[in-house]
């Protein structure tokens, strides 16, 4: 019997669909809010419950969040954060502050209204887990990326902070920092790479997986490098 839910954001994505598949494997109640005209689904033994949801949009949000947590028999217990983007250019100086701000926007703002809506979901469930997804960036920019480097950070210092402010009411937030992923649009936009040092979305999602669920109870506050042999 499925006995809990987690609300996945970016589950059609090239990481999203192998961490959404962990979960239902495990026997989770996977709601996967998506962009579009898509109803609401129940979901069979090889899906999730698909909503319809702009993740920018504080009010499509909290619709979102509720329909993870409306089935009593599965109350929300987790949710993993995995929207985001990426785009690189020139050094800070040619970069238009429009773009800056676009890459914080997209990175930071459905992670922050997610979890925001979420958290007392998972206060009056007793407790869970909430997962974000940052990158090696954070900890080591490369050039052409400040917008992006910047926004992961963001995203890793948010993380941190709900680790602290939720502590006593027994949710945890941890955070998976990739390299490159391999992913079909990252070997597009870098086709001469060496596309074997890279970490595949079936090597993260158990890694999502794991600090999501009851197995990883003591670990709060972590940075967790998924960087493969990038």
């Amino acid at each position: 019997m499925v006995d809990r839910s987690v609300l996945v954001t970016g589950g059609t994505g090239g990481l999203g669909g192998a961490v959404t598949a962990a979960f239902v494997q495990a026997g989770w109640r996977v709601v996967v809010p998506q962009r579009g005209s898509a109803t609401p689904t129940r979901q069979a033994s090889s899906g999730p419950v698909r909503v319809t949801a702009d993740l920018m949009d504080p009010t499509d949000v909290a619709r979102a969040v509720r329909a993870a947590a409306d089935d009593p028999a599965a109350p929300l217990r987790a949710v993993v954060n995995l929207v985001g983007g990426y785009a690189s250019g020139g050094r800070v100086h040619e970069t238009p502050v429009e773009e800056f701000e676009r890459m914080l926007a997209i990175n930071l703002r459905p992670t922050y209204l997610v979890t925001q809506a979420a958290l007392p979901h998972l206060v009056a469930a007793g407790g869970g887990a909430v997962v974000c997804v940052s990158a090696r960036a954070a900890l080591a920019p490369f050039p052409g990326a400040a917008g992006y480097a910047t926004a992961k950070a963001a995203v890793l210092a948010f993380a941190n902070a709900v680790a602290v402010e939720y502590r006593a009411s027994a949710v945890r937030c941890n955070t998976v920092l990739p390299s490159v992923i391999d992913t079909p649009a990252n070997r597009a936009a870098q086709p001469d790479a060496d596309h074997r040092r890279w970490v595949t979305p079936a090597e993260i999602a158990p890694v999502v997986r794991f600090l999501a669920s009851d197995e990883s109870a003591p670990t709060s506050g972590a940075a967790v490098p998924v960087y493969g042999r990038a």
